[in-house]
């Protein structure tokens, strides 16, 4: 689901936003797989030492194994210590860099001083920079505050998406940016273009590589293998083509972006288009919504055996009276699977409680970006549902109890985020031996809206929302068949040995003998994870919380 429109909130004390502080630059190192047969060798910092050493020697096969840093990147957290930060990217260091000389933002939430605030100084007045949102009424109060802001700038340009769906939302978060040395870079996220966003909250971030001027202009190549980058390159020129179904909104970017060279991506683009699709096995077709994600995970290699899909969000729409879009839907998209052998995996759903939101960095302010609902009697049938799968954000709650499966055979891993409340939104499938298989990361929460319902028995999916994800894996990630993926907590590199920890306490850890490449991904949430316990509730943000915050405040919404 989509966030709403921000709406009045009352706090019972002041909740203001203070300018962040820059983070660290980074634009130096592509976190997008390196070129084919490129070694990639680990390195820590004092500050992720500890969290990357392993606990014994490793062989020497392992200490020269070829290491791969995660390919999703966690948004600084103005308020955590620096160890928190390592690795972590702001906004600066996307749109820092002088050289920008075009910038398209696609987004949900706009504000535009603030986003022209994060170009360097000297050049962002020279900046092209056009913004695509969703809000096609002409007398929308978002509508008219945007058009405000954008008319300060000389720069600017406002472009309407094509809404074609009543209920449907723009909720895509994209950044694509030509440079003046001939390169262009596609960054997808998971943040609105507010402050709020970039500050407090946890966020996540994937970045292409620089891309070279192709030598022949291409619109890619649709039957390319799944994860290529002239794969990616052409679903996301199709994705963008989407857009001027009724008007040119971004057809000559568009044609720009094609004289790209997307070779050294690797990731498949899974998103969300609105309209009815036909859902067909014609692989030159771009799919969208649950059809995309199902077609994509059939080429996807699977460990065998049991396994388990932790779906992480910041936003769960009205499903239902019963589980049937839920398990029919999307759990069976993501159950898809190149092994039909291999039973259906298990369901876990992040999603934090009032009393977390409460906790948080930011106190019941957080709680804004984070939306369900739990008031009708549908949604309270909902809830019942939702209850057995649902688990915390921060494993530190004293009502929650252990959540089990196979996420928690790595044992105790801190992420550091717990007090950043989540708007970041991943799902990761873990095997059974401690490893991942996949891990996307999308601007999708959970609603019928975002991934699409099955409609005309299956035949179609129609969806209502735009969307946009990176779905990667270990074997596409770093060109070997013989690829594993760990989940890495504190920072983005892996250590050589996998998971020693979770080996030596004889958890199911990463073989050790095993010397193939290792591919990190930047976790964003404790582990072991939590179950809801008895009685307890998921945040809603148009509820009445009179229970402090640690900053004293209470939570009313009105005019909801």
């Amino acid at each position: 689901m989509a966030e709403p429109p921000a709406k009045r909130r009352r706090l019972s004390g002041a909740a203001g936003e203070s300018t962040r502080s820059p983070g660290p630059a980074s634009l130096t190192r592509s976190i997008s797989p390196p070129a084919r047969r490129r070694a990639a060798v680990a390195a820590t910092t004092p500050a992720t030492a500890a969290a990357a050493a392993p606990l014994s020697p490793a062989p020497l096969s392992l200490q020269q194994r070829k290491l791969i840093p995660s390919p999703f990147r966690l948004t600084t957290i103005r308020d955590l210590p620096d160890a928190a930060n390592a690795d972590a990217v702001s906004l600066h260091d996307l749109l820092g860099d002088p050289l920008i000389s075009e910038c398209w933002e696609f987004n949900y939430l706009h504000d535009v001083g603030f986003l022209m605030g994060h170009f360097d100084e000297d050049t962002r007045s020279l900046v092209k920079v056009h913004i695509v949102h969703g809000f096609w009424k002409r007398e929308d109060p978002s509508r008219l505050m945007l058009h405000e802001e954008a008319s300060q700038y000389k720069n600017v340009t406002l472009h309407t998406a094509y809404m074609p769906e009543m209920f449907g939302t723009h909720h895509s978060k994209m950044l694509i940016l030509f440079r003046h040395d001939d390169t262009a870079q596609v960054i997808i996220h998971t943040a609105n273009m507010i402050a709020k966003d970039w500050t407090n909250m946890t966020n996540a971030v994937w970045q292409s590589p620089p891309l070279p001027l192709a030598k022949d202009s291409s619109p890619g190549q649709p039957d390319a293998p799944l994860g290529s980058g002239a794969k990616f390159k052409a679903d996301l020129l199709s994705y963008l083509r989407a857009y001027n179904t009724k008007r040119d909104v971004c057809k000559p970017m568009v044609e720009q972006l094609a004289k790209y060279d997307f070779f050294a991506v690797r990731g498949s683009l899974v998103a969300s288009v609105p309209g009815r699709h036909a859902v067909e096995d014609d692989p030159s077709v771009t799919r969208w919504g649950w059809a995309a994600m199902k077609h994509a995970l059939r080429s996807v290699p699977l460990e065998s055996g049991e396994s388990e899909v932790v779906v992480q969000v910041s936003s769960i729409a009205t499903l239902g009276g019963t589980d049937a879009w839920l398990q029919r839907t999307l759990f069976a998209s993501l159950s898809s699977s190149s092994h039909k052998q291999n039973p259906r995996p298990g369901f876990k759903v992040i999603f934090p409680t009032p009393d977390e939101i409460r906790r948080s960095l930011d106190g019941y302010a957080s709680g804004g970006s984070i939306h369900t609902k739990i008031q009708s009697a549908q949604q309270q049938k909902q809830l019942e549902y939702l209850r057995p799968v649902f688990c915390h954000w921060a494993n530190d709650t004293p009502g929650g109890v252990d959540a089990g499966g196979l996420s928690s055979q790595l044992g105790a891993r801190d992420a550091g985020h717990k007090r950043a409340a989540p708007h970041i939104k991943t799902y990761i499938r873990y095997n059974s031996s401690s490893c991942i298989d996949w891990a996307l990361l999308t601007s999708a929460n959970i609603s019928k809206q975002a991934w699409g319902e099955a409609a005309n028995g299956a035949r179609e999916a129609r969806v209502s929302s735009w969307e946009i994800g990176v779905l990667v894996w270990p074997e596409v990630l770093a060109d070997d068949k013989e690829a594993k993926m760990v989940g890495t907590f504190g920072t983005d590199t892996p250590p050589a040995d996998g998971d020693a920890k979770a080996d030596t306490e004889g958890k199911g850890g990463l073989a050790r003998d095993t010397s193939g490449p290792l591919v990190g991904l930047r976790i964003p949430y404790n582990l072991p994870l939590q179950r809801y316990g008895p009685g307890e509730k998921p945040w809603v943000a148009t509820a009445e919380y009179k229970e402090p915050d640690w900053m004293g405040q209470t939570w009313s919404s009105w005019g909801t």
